[in-house]
């Protein structure tokens, strides 16, 4: 900053300011007495009377700057009052943080000294200046809602890690998180804050009062009789959570709520304030009054509309004023309280911001009269105070503030000089410009005016017990379709308002993305592209770092607008080259991804690191895209990457601890401590060594990576010169040869596609949570109303106790849902759908693209697919209440599309990250959960979906089985035994009141994907064997665990000393029970859909898969139907997290597969299914009784019946399970019943060595070539499976051979 006169410190223009009685009609000067006139009108005495033109001194610009100085030194008698002013107060006269011995725990401070964050449990930090005498007034300005005690505290008091500013004695809060005041002890006090609002905390010394405002609202006097006396003074101080953050104004800034008589602790400077305004009523004199040369006069102008033009007396004149108003407007407080609210003025008559020119004309002639660091310095404070101002800018029903605010920004912005200064050096390095997008949302929806916007309020009121909205749509009475339809219409007023500030917002963008400047240099939009590429480079490259982050709430409007702007630049261009596409069909071209002209910030790619790619995809490289690799850079990379790890890890070790004490700068600013500055950090910490210890280094700046093309390259590929060079460098002979579009704007694109994974689509999910708020207190206020109904008129405490509570949960449900509407129209509205809709269609078009170059499609970034995949949830789910995704455009063609990706690239070989691959294999079981999605899978084309299919039956080893084996879960759902629920009807029978039961999907098998199923099963002989084995070894894994973990719950529960069954046990066995289930459902499936797989003893295998099928069926049954066994102890201790374990989910699926074995096949397969299960030595016939309900005689005979014990039956299930399956169900039992009677009558004692020695349970039927050894056909069977050795003598065996004992002589 420059000092006003002559101790500047910089060298000023030299103006010519005389005009040495040169000759008017040479030098443009108008004649002495026009001119004398002229200066009089421009710059008036102070009191305003001017002396007859006979008595006055003919002013010329010879003495005029005598009689400038004259006028400004006119109330030089006010500087005698600053000596009083400091009465009252000790310390500096310029007012900070003291960082150097004022603070307690961990805290983050900005090179201001003015913002703080918290970086430890409850660090505090107080003022270098206090109080002791007068009324005292200091601002914070909330940037995070959270924990805080904002206040007064004396140099006495001693804080630590747990005790704040209020929390001990002489130091006084307000905590508006918890809506309390604090002073050793707390009481409730005020209002709740959130981020965006004023605090201002006053204290009386005289009266001995503390008080606080909140927006300049007062919250009433919180504290009186404080201490006070001798030694007794007050500093301004601040307590704060992790992560917390706020900004403070002592007065370095004029205060947003000044308050009549308190003070605020810094002096406004108030001799450059009376200078500056008569300065700046010099200026506006030079706009309104215009010569007339011809007619030698002077006339009133019209100020909107003046213009320099060239006139050298009016220029020199103005050299004169900005001689003295220049180095004023680099003061911080100058440019705030005058040449904003001058600037604002001007905007104040209405009308669009292209009307008001005056403003360019004044940035015209700051250019031109003021030096350049004084136009710099001048242009950063006065867009911070706009910033500053737009974000702390209370939400009025009109949005008029921030509307101000904005127009303004727009008018600066429009000058082309200015926005690439701002752009180059401001927007994105000092201020965190993307709050110029962001809306926010009101917390106290009263103060935001939503009443009057919205004065009806509605919510949906048909819920299940679940708290779902009902899917029978009850008739609407009319009175609630009358309060539906006015909270419609509020709805739309409100959206109207919003949509002027994103509007505007949108118009702050285009100015940024201009490419069409008509001065030299480097266009805005490149400019912005490269600072834009940085911002995600910092998001990307510090998610640990939460002070670096951009918050997710910025993020999302920023990226809705960001969309606007380029799809309005891409079509431009579009009308412009006919030959380009439109932006309804954009994607990013694949050779962005591996010509090395766009920077990933070392992001994963599909095929792993890029380094790996680059040295195993070089041949292909080079053949498809024409990209050489030189070997010597692959080694550079390495040695880059390993430069990289040693020079971290050493600085690392090696960085002092003075490093992170105090004053130690971070790389970074900090997005959620000042609101406007991002300047480096300042680290403060009490403890001798510091208790932070990052991930990276904190010391120096990240270096930026960017391989973006240089200025010249960059506009000279947007004309197009270079054809395909550059950005669009290695084109693939599959991609088209025009152009798509500008090469700047694919950048932008691509950069869009990486903010929406960075931080966007957590932030819609987590907005839901309001929408889930109106749902539970509506169903809590239709519960509440339906106990008043039923109320007993005897019982006046109860009822008037549920009126109270009918009353909160109205006021409440009143808040809530003028909130979400607010949510709903920044957030969710049918524009916002439509954005992220365009988005995922762009990923769907790009993931297309990119698939067409064969291996290259692993370069692809792995966001792109995590983008797609995450924009269709967002749509399914978050807009859903509001909006209906089967509105969109191409709605049916897109889940296709998306249905073709997921169903080919879940099992693609090019893809490595396991991550990545997971989500994959989720998405698709989503898919397949539901109607709609379901049916475009069915859509793809028949040969990707065999293709799906034989992935998904590939075996069960070393990949993720559980979530493929789900898939085909879901996709035989409905057609199952007793397997159309959707609710486990057994806790439908135990808890039919419990509103939190998991629910399910409502079934929607596809008879298409399981006809696939099946063929492929049957003409695969080689599929079918490894697919069911593997099936097979996972179900006796998955319930052999299951056994295992619940006899150790068992053996925990009979304890006599009180213990806890730890809940990740619990889980993990529910989990267990849960996949044995879904593998049985599999083989129901399977031997549905195939049963010749099991009964077609033609077939390799068939027969073994048949006993090892029929083996596990027995063992499961026999540990499930026994009468007080296990399973049954677990099952009725009712433990929770262990809700899904019962017996009907398993039982009816192993009477699922019985019954297709032994009931719905041929006379041929039921004979040998009979003879199979029957021959199994662990076949027990009580246990098919079991499921009838016919309990063992043994066991009835042991225990009196007892009234509340009832046995499992599948007749008690009659709602899930049909009359007709209940029918092959006793059918299968006679049948059995029959046919061991026969085994057993027909049955010849076998003696024990014609037993096998292995199981001794069957018959020796199978001899081994060549060593002759004998088992049964079971035992060798299930060993051949993995071993080829002899049980006995280990010789290699050839051939099995059946074994029939010869015939007694």
């Amino acid at each position: 900053m420059t000092s006003r006169g002559a101790g500047t410190a910089f060298s000023r223009r030299n103006y010519r300011l005389s005009n040495e009685s040169e000759k008017p009609k040479v030098t443009g000067i108008v004649n002495s007495k026009l001119l004398n006139d002229y200066l009089h009108r421009i710059f008036p005495s102070a009191d305003g009377i001017q002396p007859a033109a006979a008595y006055r001194k003919p002013l010329t610009f010879q003495n005029l700057q005598e009689h400038l100085d004259k006028l400004l030194a006119e109330d030089s008698g006010a500087e005698d009052s600053r000596d009083q002013i400091l009465e009252g107060r000790l310390g500096p006269s310029t007012v900070v943080l003291d960082h150097i011995s004022g603070f307690e725990g961990l805290l983050l401070v900005d090179d201001d000294l003015l913002g703080v964050i918290g970086h430890s449990n409850f660090g505090s930090i107080r003022a270098t200046t206090c109080v002791y005498k007068g009324k005292w007034i200091y601002e914070v300005l909330i940037s995070s809602q959270g924990l805080m005690q904002i206040g007064w505290c004396t140099l006495n008091c001693r804080f630590n890690q747990e005790e704040g500013v209020g929390d001990t004695p002489d130091s006084y809060a307000y905590d508006g998180n918890r809506v309390r005041k604090w002073n050793v002890t707390t009481t409730n006090y005020g209002k709740s804050w959130a981020a965006g609002d004023i605090v201002s905390c006053l204290i009386d010394l005289d009266e001995g009062t503390i008080a606080f405002c909140l927006n300049g609202v007062s919250l009433g006097t919180a504290f009186d009789n404080i201490t006070r006396g001798a030694g007794m003074a007050y500093f301004p101080a601040i307590s704060l959570s992790f992560k917390e953050s706020v900004a403070f104004n002592f007065g370095s800034r004029p205060l947003r709520y000044p308050v009549e008589g308190y003070r605020p602790l810094q002096d406004p400077p108030s001799m450059d304030l009376v200078e500056a305004h008569k300065l700046l009523g010099y200026l506006k004199n030079v706009i309104h009054i215009g010569i007339d040369v011809l007619e030698g006069k002077l006339v009133e102008k019209d100020t909107s509309m003046w213009q320099l033009q060239g006139e050298p007396t009016v220029l020199i004149t103005l050299a004169h004023i900005f001689n003295h108003f220049a180095p004023l407007m680099c003061k911080v407080y100058l440019v705030e309280d005058v040449l904003m609210n001058f600037l604002l003025s001007i905007l104040e008559q209405g009308g669009a911001v292209e009307a008001h020119p005056l403003i360019q004309q004044l940035l015209d002639l700051m250019w031109l009269l003021m030096e350049d660091y004084e136009v710099h310095e001048c242009l950063k404070q006065l867009l911070m105070s706009l910033l500053r101002a737009y974000r702390f800018s209370p939400i009025i029903p009109d949005l008029g503030l921030q509307i101000h605010y904005l127009r303004l920004t727009i008018a600066v912005l429009k000058h082309e000089k200015s926005r690439k200064y701002l752009l180059n050096n401001v927007l994105f390095d000092l201020l965190r410009s993307v709050v110029f997008f962001y809306i926010k949302s009101p917390l106290r929806v009263e103060e935001a005016g939503l009443q009057e916007l919205i004065p009806t309020t509605w919510w949906p009121n048909r819920f299940t017990k679940e708290g779902k909205e009902s899917k029978e749509v009850k008739e609407e009475s009319a009175e609630e379709r009358l309060r539906r339809r006015a909270y419609d219409r509020g709805c739309q007023r409100l959206k109207k308002r919003i949509e002027v500030v994103e509007e505007l917002q949108v118009q702050i963008l285009k100015l940024l993305l201009n490419n069409k400047d008509r001065g030299g240099g480097e266009a805005s939009r490149y400019i912005f592209l490269n600072k834009f590429r940085k911002f995600l480079q910092e998001n990307a490259s510090n998610r640990g770092n939460l002070t670096v982050l951009c918050p997710p709430e910025y993020m999302v409007c920023f990226l809705h607008r960001l969309i606007s702007t380029l799809r309005c630049y891409w079509d431009g261009h579009k009308a412009k080259a006919p030959a380009a596409l439109n932006s309804e069909e954009a994607y990013v071209p694949p050779q962005l991804f591996y010509n090395g002209k766009v920077d990933y910030f070392d992001l994963q790619r599909l095929g792993g690191l890029l380094s790996h790619l680059k040295k195993t995809l070089k041949d292909d490289l080079a053949l498809k895209a024409n990209i050489l690799i030189d070997p010597a850079e692959l080694q550079a990379v390495t040695m880059d990457d390993l430069d990289e790890d040693e020079e971290s890890a050493t600085s690392t070790a090696q960085r002092p601890v003075a490093a992170l004490a105090i004053g130690g700068a971070l790389a970074r600013p900090s997005w959620l401590s000042s609101p406007t500055l991002g300047r480096a950090n300042r680290f403060l910490s009490t403890a001798a060594v510091s208790l932070m210890n990052p991930r990276r280094s904190l010391g120096t700046l990240e270096k930026m990576k960017a391989r973006t093309l240089s200025v010249e390259q960059r506009t000279e590929d947007d004309k197009g010169s270079h054809g395909n060079e550059g950005l669009l460098l290695g084109r693939p002979p599959e991609e088209p040869e025009q152009s798509i579009t500008e090469n700047s704007l694919l950048e932008i694109l691509d950069g869009i596609v990486m903010m929406y994974n960075l931080s966007v689509h957590q932030q819609l999910g987590k907005m839901v949570g309001v929408s889930d708020d109106v749902n539970e207190y509506a169903l809590a206020l239709k519960d509440t109303e339906e106990k008043i109904s039923r109320c007993p008129k005897r019982r006046r405490d109860i009822y008037e106790e549920l009126v109270k509570s009918q009353k909160v949960f109205s006021e409440k449900l009143n808040h809530l849902s003028r909130r979400l509407a607010w949510i709903n129209v920044t957030i969710y509205s049918k524009e916002k759908m439509q954005d992220i809709y365009w988005l995922l269609r762009v990923c769907i078009r790009t993931i297309e693209h990119g698939d067409r170059t064969g291996s290259l499609f692993a370069f692809m970034p792995e966001f792109y697919l995590s983008v797609a995949m995450n924009s269709y949830s967002a749509l399914k789910n978050y807009f859903s209440p509001v909006h209906s995704m089967e509105e969109l455009p191409g709605y049916e063609e897109t889940l296709t599309r998306l249905a073709a990706i997921l169903a080919k690239h879940f099992a693609d070989s090019r893809i490595v990250g396991t991550d990545i691959r997971d989500s994959l294999m989720q998405a698709l079981a989503s898919y397949v959960c539901y109607p709609h999605s379901l049916r475009a899978v069915e859509r793809i084309p028949e040969e990707q979906r065999i293709s799906m299919m034989r992935n998904l039956l590939a075996p069960y080893e070393q990949r993720p089985w559980a979530q493929t084996n789900w898939i085909l879960v879901r996709l035989w759902r409905g057609c199952g035994f007793g397997y159309r629920y959707t609710r486990l009807p057994h806790l439908l029978k135990t808890k039919p009141e419990d509103a939190n039961l998991p629910s399910l999907q409502k079934p929607c098998p596809s008879t298409l994907l399981q006809r696939h199923m099946a063929d492929l099963l049957c003409s695969d002989c080689d599929m079918a064997p490894s697919f069911l084995n593997s099936v097979l070894n996972q179900l006796n894994w998955a319930f052999s665990e299951f056994i295992g973990m619940i006899q150790e719950i068992q053996q925990a529960a009979e304890r006599l000393e009180r213990n806890f069954v730890d809940s990740r046990q619990l889980k993990v066995c529910a989990t267990c029970f849960d996949l044995s289930v879904s593998l049985l459902r599999v083989l129901e499936m399977t031997v549905t859909l195939a049963p010749e797989i099991f009964l077609d003893w033609s077939r390799p295998s068939s027969e073994l898969l048949l006993r090892r099928l029929a083996q596990l069926l027995n063992q499961v049954l026999n540990r499930v139907t026994a009468e007080r066994n296990l399973f049954d102890r677990v099952v009725n201790l009712r433990l929770p997290g262990l809700e899904s374990v019962d017996h009907y989910p398993i039982l009816v699926a192993v009477t699922g597969i019985l019954v297709r074995l032994l009931m719905d096949t041929d006379f041929q397969g039921a004979k040998r299914a009979t003879a199979v299960l029957l021959a199994d030595p662990c076949f027990q016939l009580c246990s098919i009784q079991y499921l009838l309900g016919h309990a063992e005689p043994s066991a009835l005979a042991a225990t009196p019946p007892s009234a509340d014990k009832r046995h499992f039956s599948l007749h008690t299930y009659t709602d899930y399970i049909s009359q007709e399956e209940l029918a092959k169900v006793e059918r299968m039992l006679g049948h059995l019943s029959e046919e061991s009677k026969q085994a057993a009558a027909s049955m010849l004692p076998t003696s024990e060595e014609d037993l096998c020695p292995i199981c001794y349970a069957h018959p020796i039927s199978a001899i081994f070539r060549p060593c002759s050894h004998k088992s049964c056909k079971a035992c060798i069977n299930q060993h051949l499976m993995n071993n080829k050795d002899c049980f006995f003598c280990k010789a290699t065996i050839t051939g099995v051979d059946d074994f029939t004992k010869p015939g007694s002589s």
